[in-house]
């Protein structure tokens, strides 16, 4: 079969790309922003990447069409499918006909922490020969691609609440099948789509509908806005958290030089001590779940004990990009209030007696937008410095809506912060390099490409002569 994939260059599409190719289908595909490392692992495939959108990039003799979620009408190559009434679908509705029916669908949802726990997830039951397949919205380090066809029964896969297509709006994970489900936590995020929390509730609210009555939850219970959800659940729940009642618990919690240490409860059980190599407390958690869906799935904690800490996490997850005489940059792909905390608070865990700075581009609609500013402005006092970038392309969030990128920095300042707002990306550079000192830990957090800031920062430190203040 071939099959075009508009939007291709999307975590979720460029996995599913992948997976098809894989199956032995002739696939291509078109975007309008092509980057790492999507970018490179479709260039690995061998699959055309079109750019920028335009009808001549969807092959007419293509037998089926995928529409990313970012497309909608008046997109030149939604209005030729639409023409020519070519067959299309969504991603998830493909991904759920051609590869989870069948197969014994493992599904990882939430606000925060999807990708590294279906990455760590995948990662056990590999590491366990049980041989998962598996599509995660990102790149894990130990699986060194975001997609796999395995030879066994499960299949792993990220559950996004996002919305399936322009002309599905139903969120993504409605489509999976779970026969295990994990919602890990849940806050407002979205608001392109859900108007409030009531509005994100009522959507994982549809995923419970959809467990069968012998599947499993697994729940964050230290989530106050899951919590109610659970008693809606259709089937079996197990909860998880960090020093709470709750069937898998982790006490004990303490930073390691490169991840955490934790100690580990069963139902009131002591099962002794884990340690991972990722680091934080978001991280503990996103273990508990996979652990607990590892168990269910016949692999129990002992066995993964070696594997949870072999595993080494996912790009643009607390990534280490490099290291240029006594300076680290790290890359993160936070754009969620929450997320910039945890991840922040993550990284001062191992940072030493190093300043922590915090390079921020607001890029996602969650981040550009103002109803989340002042949560920004207290997110970032875990940092002892913040650069404020320009927001991305601003203008896709109304005027009166948007966040201001001065406005923060000042709110941060207000709080006994430190933060300045510098709009490009080679001022960023220019203004930040001479004032970094060995042992500094810049992190860089965007869900976007951010110009190259992370390269630039690195080569610029390596180009400054003499010693670092």
């Amino acid at each position: 079969m071939r099959v075009h994939l508009s939007g291709v260059c999307g975590t979720a599409m460029a996995s599913l790309a992948g997976l098809l190719s894989e199956a032995g289908h002739l696939v291509t595909g078109s975007d309008q922003d092509v980057y790492p490392p999507m970018s490179l692992q479709l260039q690995a495939l061998g699959i055309e990447v079109r750019s920028p959108y335009a009808a001549a990039n969807v092959p007419e003799d293509a037998d089926l069409v995928v529409i990313g979620n970012a497309l909608s009408r008046g997109n030149p190559e939604v209005e030729v499918v639409l023409d020519r009434k070519q067959r299309m679908t969504s991603m998830p509705a493909l991904l759920s006909e051609a590869f989870l029916r069948g197969r014994r669908s493992l599904v990882i949802a939430g606000t925060h922490g999807k990708t590294t726990t279906t990455s760590l997830l995948a990662h056990l039951l590999r590491k366990s020969g049980l041989g998962p397949s598996f599509l995660v919205g990102g790149v894990p380090l130990d699986l060194e691609r975001s997609y796999a066809l395995g030879s066994g029964p499960h299949f792993v896969v990220e559950g996004d609440e996002y919305d399936s297509a322009f002309f599905d709006k139903r969120p993504k994970f409605v489509h999976y099948m779970p026969d295990v489900a994990v919602i890990l936590n849940l806050e407002y995020d979205h608001a392109d789509i859900y108007e409030n929390l009531g509005a994100v509730q009522k959507a994982f609210e549809r995923l419970l509908s959809v467990i069968p009555s012998r599947g499993l939850l697994v729940a964050g219970v230290e989530s106050e806005a899951l919590r109610p959800l659970l008693p809606l659940a259709p089937c079996r729940v197990e909860t998880f958290g960090i020093g709470v009642e709750a069937d898998w618990r982790a006490d004990q919690v303490t930073p390691s030089s490169t991840g955490c240490r934790f100690h580990l409860q069963k139902g009131g059980i002591g099962l002794g001590f884990f340690e991972l190599a990722v680091p934080g407390e978001h991280n503990v958690r996103n273990a508990l779940a996979a652990l607990a869906v590892a168990a269910h799935e016949g692999v129990s904690p002992e066995e993964a004990r070696p594997a949870l800490l072999a595993f080494s996490g996912v790009k643009r997850r607390l990534e280490r990009r490099g290291s240029v005489r006594g300076v680290e940059v790290y890359d993160d792909f936070a754009h969620h209030p929450t997320a910039v905390r945890e991840t922040l608070r993550a990284l001062r865990g191992v940072s030493g007696k190093g300043r922590l700075i915090a390079v921020f581009e607001p890029r996602s609609f969650t981040s550009r937008t103002r109803i989340f500013e002042q949560d920004f402005a207290r997110a970032f006092l875990e940092a002892d410095k913040v650069v404020v970038a320009a927001a991305h392309l601003p203008g896709k969030v109304k005027a009166e809506d948007r966040i201001s990128e001065a406005g923060l920095a000042r709110s941060i300042g207000e709080r006994g912060g430190s933060a300045v707002h510098i709009p490009g990306v080679d001022a960023i550079v220019a203004a930040l390099v001479p004032s970094l000192e060995a042992g500094d830990k810049v992190l860089v957090l965007s869900n976007g490409a951010f110009g190259g800031i992370h390269e630039k920062l690195l080569s610029a430190l390596e180009a400054t002569p003499g010693p670092l203040r």
